[in-house]
């Protein structure tokens, strides 16, 4: 039998318990409150400070700013040059806020802008192209050109030699620096075995220059900047793949150098997926002319057998590096390769790609249109 005094500090006990979880209820509650209270207030803080960077610099006494974006430049490093004149207040927020619109072609040139100009209307400046000075030099760069090829195009368009631009784009001291400049150079364009460091980082494209002698510096940079931008254009894709951006860019030269039509890109980049996740070696004959260091028509099986990391019939995998410079197009198409079964394609002269699944249905490809190169070869050779 209990007694009363048992019974006492059973009830004092249950009483305690009762008001601990009364006080516990009421500190979680305005915990709540309160983290709620600070939600609204960061929201509403960030809320203003994004309209406030997005806004004017100076509505009340706007002031005519000129500004110089240099060809190639990134968004990273346009929004530097902004904030540095006082046009925008943050520059990383111009290159996160370009980035979330999807915003490219961002022109070169002088430019007066005003600081009571937003951020939006800066871009429509920068896009429209509406510059103070028309260029005094202007040249392309076309798609798939070997960087030896790049490097004749600027001394064919300026008074600086082949030998200038070359020994510059061989200098380790100048490359070094230029892996600090731009986040998608990294120590992999330093392998030894690579040909050339900067080799598929000069982006093909039309180039016009304010100066009618420019530097080999500002040329070169202008390129790097153009893949740079196109690279950042991408930077979601880039993040997913499975590939870093040198192993990218390699596929997406051999992209450029196989395909002449943009279906034709996506498609063999799923060839290209389809024999890297199989173990196949990708077997592609641009890679074993840029080996051998020739341009050339037909590969030959004396050609297949060159002991080079660029030729992807001897060894498998992604080739050491990029065998050309790809355009935009190609860039994408190695991002987004297209589905396929196919595992052969084969390129014929008049351009068209036929794809198979078998390498007897590849074969047989092979034998039907290879007298179509054989006679190019030919003329060629008359010529």
């Amino acid at each position: 039998m209990m007694s009363n005094s048992d019974e006492k500090p059973r009830n004092e006990l249950y009483e305690e318990r009762v008001s601990q979880a009364r006080v516990v209820r009421k500190i979680v509650f305005f915990s709540v409150i309160g983290f709620f209270i600070i939600g609204i207030i960061f929201f509403i803080s960030a809320y203003f400070y994004v309209k406030n960077t997005l806004g004017p610099v100076d509505v009340d006494n706007p002031q005519e700013v000129e500004v110089t974006i240099p060809i190639g430049s990134t968004a990273n490093q346009i929004g530097t040059i902004l904030e540095d004149e006082g046009l925008v207040r943050n520059g990383t927020m111009f290159r996160y806020y370009v980035r979330y619109k999807n915003e490219s072609g961002f022109q070169a040139g002088d430019y007066a802008l005003s600081t009571s100009m937003t951020m939006d209307e800066i871009i429509q400046e920068l896009k429209e192209g509406k510059i103070l000075q028309e260029p005094e030099l202007v040249f392309t760069v076309p798609e798939g050109r070997w960087l030896e090829d790049i490097a004749a195009i600027i001394a064919n368009e300026t008074d600086h030699t082949e030998e200038e631009v070359m020994e510059l784009l061989t200098d380790e001291e100048y490359i070094e620096g230029l892996i600090d400049q731009y986040s998608m150079l990294t120590d992999d364009i330093l392998v030894e075995d690579i040909r050339y460091a900067l080799e598929g980082y000069l982006f093909p494209a039309r180039y016009d220059f304010i100066d009618e002698q420019p530097s080999i510096e500002s040329m070169v940079e202008a390129m790097l900047g153009g893949t740079q931008s196109v690279l950042e254009e991408f930077a979601a894709e880039v993040e997913e793949s499975e590939y870093t951006i040198h192993e990218l860019l390699t596929l997406a030269s051999i992209i450029e150098r196989e395909a002449q039509k943009s279906e034709d890109r996506y498609l063999i980049s799923g060839v290209l997926y389809n024999r890297l996740d199989r173990g196949m070696r990708l077997q592609v004959d641009p890679t074993v002319s840029y080996a051998i260091g020739e341009h050339r028509y037909m590969t030959t099986y004396a050609d297949t057998e060159v002991d080079s990391p660029y030729n992807t019939y001897r060894y498998a995998g992604i080739p050491i590096g990029p065998i050309a410079s790809p355009g935009k197009d190609s860039i994408r198409a190695a991002l987004l390769p297209e589905e396929t079964d196919a595992l052969y394609f084969y390129a014929r002269y008049n351009g068209e790609v036929i794809y198979n699944e078998t390498y007897e249905e590849h074969n047989r490809t092979h034998q039907t249109y290879r007298n179509e190169w054989v006679e190019a070869q030919n003329e060629e050779a008359e010529e």
